[in-house]
């Protein structure tokens, strides 16, 4: 089975890796920790581009294409601290499947949809909630959109618009609808690993680049063991997590029977490796690292709000103990 990506969505990655080079960045996440809205680039932006519709049917306005695409770009995405949220579009694309209408103003960039975990009434902190106009949420087994009042969360990481809402106004858009709320957290959860991807990626590149320049009695800091190994198992780390999201975004387009255990081991996984690499970084940086100039802090941030969303990594690790232990029992010896 090969999880490779083709020459095309190769070339569409490094597309979406200059774009948000260029308009996205730890110089805009900066900003938001004084100035709070919404991060760069923005959900206009997004949907102009066509990144937020991705998975999103030709038929409602959207790019028509597989999660794995969307995964790609949500790395590139991730390095530069970006947002609003590709899992946000990836979640609300798969809760309103069928609902063409309704896809196409979110395709078009007319609505600003996010969506609340916990309770309608008074939700968790929910992420992409500042700038929203409406909100999903699970009203006991129905899925319900509506409008409603947004209390914004302390700006750990002020890029992922953290806040908790209450519903005011909202109508029943589809009943019996915990099947179709779980696939979408799922999916969600993939491309929130995805992000975490690029974002550990270049964290790892940060703490190399750091260590061929930085030099101490004489010598370049990356010769020392306790540098290079540490950023080594880094490394290693970050290309695993990207074997596990590529194989989490596959199953989603070809294999939804995987697709549960996988979106939970690339979520667990992701927690773990880009705290890990974080860390690192800091200890590689020295007394620099721990200073408000550098970006160090600005990854460390997102690293520790990403770890508690949609699950953290105790909750994922569970999950895929007990899929795989029932999937192992309901196999014929």
């Amino acid at each position: 089975m090969d999880f490779d990506i083709d020459d095309e969505q190769r070339s569409f990655a490094e597309h979406a890796r200059s774009f948000f080079a260029e308009q996205a960045g730890p110089e805009f996440a900066r900003t938001l920790l004084d100035k709070p809205g919404e991060a760069a680039p923005g959900r206009a932006v997004l949907a102009e581009l066509g990144f937020s519709s991705l998975t999103i049917p030709e038929e409602a306005g959207g790019v028509g294409v597989g999660l794995l695409n969307m995964a790609l770009v949500a790395e590139q995405a991730g390095r530069q601290l970006a947002g609003p949220s590709l899992a946000t579009a990836a979640r609300v694309a798969a809760l309103l499947e069928g609902d063409v209408e309704r896809l196409s103003g979110v395709g078009q960039g007319r609505s600003a949809i996010a969506v609340l975990d916990g309770s309608p009434t008074y939700s968790n902190p929910s992420m992409d909630v500042v700038g929203a106009t409406h909100f999903l949420a699970l009203d006991g087994e129905n899925l319900v959109l509506g409008q409603g009042d947004v209390t914004p969360c302390e700006a750990i990481d002020a890029t992922r618009g953290l806040g908790y809402v209450t519903l005011t106004l909202s109508e029943v858009v589809l009943p019996d609808a915990r099947a179709r709320w779980e696939r979408a957290e799922q999916v969600a959860a993939v491309i929130l690993a995805a992000e975490g991807l690029g974002a550990a990626d270049r964290v790892v590149e940060l703490g190399i680049e750091h260590a061929k320049d930085r030099k101490a009695f004489g010598r370049q800091i990356g010769a020392f063991q306790a540098v290079k190994h540490r950023l080594v198992d880094d490394w290693v780390a970050v290309n695993q997590l990207r074997s596990l999201v590529w194989w989490a975004a596959w199953a989603a387009d070809h294999a939804g029977e995987q697709l549960p255990i996988a979106a939970s081991a690339a979520k667990a996984y992701c927690a773990t490796a880009f705290e890990s690499a974080c860390d690192t970084l800091i200890h590689v940086l020295g007394a620099v690292g721990y200073t408000w100039e550098h970006d160090a802090h600005l990854y460390w941030r997102r690293a520790k709000v990403d770890r508690l969303l949609l699950g953290d990594e105790t909750e994922h690790l569970a999950a895929v103990a007990l899929r795989s232990l029932a999937a192992a029992e309901s196999t014929p010896a």
